[in-house]
């Protein structure tokens, strides 16, 4: 059965995830300081393509996961899928805001508060690992509000699932 093109890869190597966070960041701060509002529309469609298809359909995610983190990672680091996707919505939401508000109601102003927000967002993940998105997933899984079976290996770190994953990570 051959896999379909808008599937999400689980596990998703954090490596070119950190790095397309980084292109992200780059991208809404120059986008800022340029003072070049328009760049949100492309920015969202990378976001969405990404939601979608995981890297497949996006220019930064082919970048990233052909050619950056292949290059200069030691070796990729295996991450559960289902909160980057998540994190992933929260970009395309905000950069979807951020061109409805610029295109919509011409407030360039609002846009470049959305990319400023996402240009943080972006950083804290690129630098520090720090993944805003996926710790919203994980507390709303602690809540109840995205069941388990969403993702077994985010639900028990020690179990099966995770352990599975850490060892095809090398972890």
């Amino acid at each position: 059965m051959s896999k379909s093109i808008l599937s999400f890869p689980n596990p998703v190597n954090e490596v070119a995830s950190r790095w397309v966070a980084g292109c992200v960041a780059v991208i809404c701060v120059a986008a800022i300081l340029t003072q070049q509002p328009w760049v949100s529309a492309v920015l969202a469609y990378g976001f969405l393509a990404r939601v979608a298809a995981g890297p497949t359909l996006s220019p930064l995610g082919q970048l990233a996961t052909r050619v950056l983190a292949p290059r200069l990672a030691r070796r990729a680091k295996l991450v559960p899928g289902p909160p980057k996707r998540f994190a992933q919505g929260i970009g395309a939401a905000l950069t979807v805001a951020a061109t409805i508000l610029l295109f919509g109601f011409r407030l360039s102003l609002g846009t470049y508060a959305l990319l400023g927000m996402l240009a943080i967002a972006a950083t804290l993940e690129s630098v520090f690992a720090l993944c805003l998105g996926c710790r919203l997933f994980s507390a709303m899984m602690r809540i109840g509000l995205i069941p388990p079976e969403v993702c077994a290996a985010c639900s028990n770190i020690n179990g099966p699932a995770a352990e599975a994953l850490r060892a095809r990570s090398g972890a």
